[in-house]
């Protein structure tokens, strides 16, 4: 997989053999470059000098694609240690070492502990495998908990047959894209509407 767009644009990721070795359930659905390019087009207007949180990061190529754009800051959050291998290799090739953390914990683990925190963030990126209910289990939380920053966002890529809520907590959907079977769906905070 390659970068699309900005300082490390046309570099390749190590993501071959992550997708090589997946057993069976794990095994990743990388997020394909024309959606990339998509999201990308979709939150141009936010990701300069944003604080950005790719949840199941898998190959980290959407966090990397951040940070090249001019995220100031990417949370990778992913619980699969050869993962968060890749992903730091990826990093430090890019010379994006000061601008990322690594997070090698589950997405519900990472939500808890920045509640705790009480931390805020411009920009989640939600990608969770497409016939599990993580998204159901990760938007409540998103929506009920002030992690967003004022004009931040949530933006959901999901299976084109998967129902989100209009709104959840504090978070409306915004607009909803098509791309073959994958949605691109944004939510903002119902006062920013």
């Amino acid at each position: 997989m390659r970068i699309s767009g900005g300082l490390a644009k046309g570099r390749r990721t190590a993501t071959k053999r992550l997708l090589s070795k997946a057993p069976g359930d794990e095994r990743l659905r990388p997020t394909s470059s024309k959606v990339r390019e998509a999201l990308f087009d979709i939150i141009k207007d936010n990701i300069e000098g944003s604080s950005f949180v790719d949840l199941y990061a898998g190959t980290g190529t959407v966090g990397l694609e951040a940070l090249s754009r001019g995220a100031a800051k990417v949370f990778f959050v992913e619980p699969n240690g050869l993962r968060i291998s890749a992903i730091k290799k990826n990093v430090e090739e890019f010379g994006f070492h000061n601008k990322a953390l690594l997070v090698k914990c589950r997405v519900y683990e990472f939500l808890k502990k920045a509640i705790d925190k009480r931390e805020r963030f411009d920009i989640f990126f939600l990608d969770p495998p497409y016939h599990s209910e993580e998204i159901m289990n990760a938007l409540p939380l998103l929506g009920e908990k002030g992690f967003l920053n004022k004009g931040g966002i949530v933006i959901v890529e999901h299976y084109v047959k998967k129902k989100l809520p209009e709104t959840t907590g504090k978070l409306r959907i915004h607009k909803s894209y098509r791309y073959g079977d994958t949605m691109l769906t944004l939510y903002r905070g119902e006062d920013e509407i």
